[in-house]
């Protein structure tokens, strides 16, 4: 969220915070388990490394992930959601049902459109 930036509506404020390709997806992979970043970029196909590190990182500025460093050689570092970011799990759920809904909608409208 831009502190200097005056909002409207708070929907632009959740959009700030997990909007994007990437973030909504992060985190909805992060509701069900810790991850290392390297299981996390294999559940993200077409993601980059570096946009990775970049939406992690904004996640984490605005209290939503946690990243944990371990102090092992090689180092290990993990992501979880916070507190806060637990909050976004009922939204989230609701996000992947409504997008299962569309995609079984839009696959039926493919098959009356092709057999008529």
């Amino acid at each position: 969220m831009d502190e200097n930036r005056e909002y409207r509506c708070t929907v632009g404020v959740t959009l700030d915070i997990i909007g994007g390709k990437w973030k909504a997806v992060i985190l909805w992979h992060l509701c069900h388990k810790t991850l290392r970043f390297s299981q996390l970029q294999r559940r993200l196909p077409g993601v980059t490394q570096k946009m990775l590190t970049q939406q992690l990182r904004e996640l984490e500025r605005h209290g939503m992930v946690h990243r944990q460093v371990y102090a092992e050689v090689p180092p290990r570092v993990e992501y979880s959601l916070t507190e806060e970011g637990m909050t976004l799990k009922p939204m989230l759920t609701l996000m992947c049902e409504w997008g299962k809904s569309y995609v079984e909608r839009h696959e039926e409208e493919e098959i009356q459109g092709a057999s008529a």
